[in-house]
């Protein structure tokens, strides 16, 4: 009996112990994710910083201000974006930073949707994107790394800091983060200036925009509003991969609302949304709230 009691009593501590190790594990700030795009976003910042510092170019490195002569060869409804957002007289950038908070994610149709925390970093003298998912999964850390560097892109997701989920790369990847910095472009007017976007308005509403980088070319329509604010962006060319890999090229479209003056002046959308236009119905599988850009809220 009391052999039975001790060996119960071992077993119970083990099991405290491997509870307890997994709770400080979970808990301790370290991660091989968010390691890794600290790491990639600290590399390229500094090589942004080089191409500013030893090229006088201004279609490589922004230097001063935005001003009405350097956008005059944009359509003039991307100028009037401008115009009236609050760009005109405001610093040229050589990268965004954007910020969400509590996103609500979608795993996939009829899947369970988790909250998520969603930084991204868009670079003005390519076309890279740098973006790190932040969750939980039933109490679990989940983490996420989506990237596009060097005319490659790819998606990681990791559990508990430790198991690989997924880590989809390929020429469909390529494409699709190709598409993604396309659609968050509006937000760095800096990129809207480069070689590798070209623009042709369509009427009063809409434009029509190409990205090549790398020799893949996407390309997609912005649409406006009577007060000149882009509130989607569409697009057939950006294909949605399964778990199993295989790809299904459907329309998809990112969402643009309520738009309010941020805390530098600049007038950008409070909402922020991503949706696959299946066949059945809409998956809208990111609805999130901007909670910065540039470091700025909104008011």
């Amino acid at each position: 009996m009391k052999l039975a009691k001790k060996k119960f009593m071992t077993i119970l501590i083990i099991i405290v112990s491997l509870i307890l190790l997994l709770a400080i594990w979970f808990n301790i700030p370290y991660s091989s994710v968010k390691t890794q795009f600290q790491n990639d976003v600290e590399a390229r910042l500094q090589r942004a910083v080089t191409h500013t510092n030893v090229d006088t170019d201004s279609s490589v490195a922004p230097a001063g201000t935005l001003n009405s002569a350097s956008i005059a060869s944009l359509p003039p409804l991307i100028q009037k974006y401008l115009e009236t957002s609050g760009y005109i007289g405001s610093e040229r950038r050589t990268h965004l930073t954007m910020e969400y908070k509590d996103v609500d994610f979608g795993m996939g149709v009829n899947k369970p949707r988790i909250k998520i925390d969603y930084t991204h970093v868009d670079f003005t003298d390519s076309p890279d994107r740098l973006a790190f998912i932040d969750s939980k999964i039933f109490g679990i850390p989940f983490q996420g790394y989506d990237y596009y560097m060097n005319g490659k892109g790819g998606m990681k997701g990791v559990l508990a800091k430790l198991i690989t989920l997924f880590d989809q790369t390929g020429p469909a990847m390529d494409k699709a983060c190709l598409i993604t910095y396309l659609a968050e472009a509006f937000f760095l007017p800096e990129a809207l200036l480069k070689d590798f976007i070209t623009f042709k308005q369509i009427d009063d509403h809409t434009v029509e925009a190409s990205i090549t980088n790398k020799g893949v070319t996407a390309t997609g329509i912005f649409h406006f509003n009577d007060a000149y604010e882009m509130t989607s962006f569409t697009t057939n060319d950006r294909g949605q991969i399964s778990s199993d890999g295989t790809i299904e090229y459907t329309p998809w479209e990112a969402q643009c609302e309520n738009y309010k003056t941020y805390s530098d002046g600049i007038k950008r959308p409070t909402v922020f949304r991503a949706v696959w236009k299946n066949k059945d119905s809409d998956f809208v599988y990111f609805d999130g709230k901007i909670s910065k850009v540039n470091g700025a809220i909104s008011h």
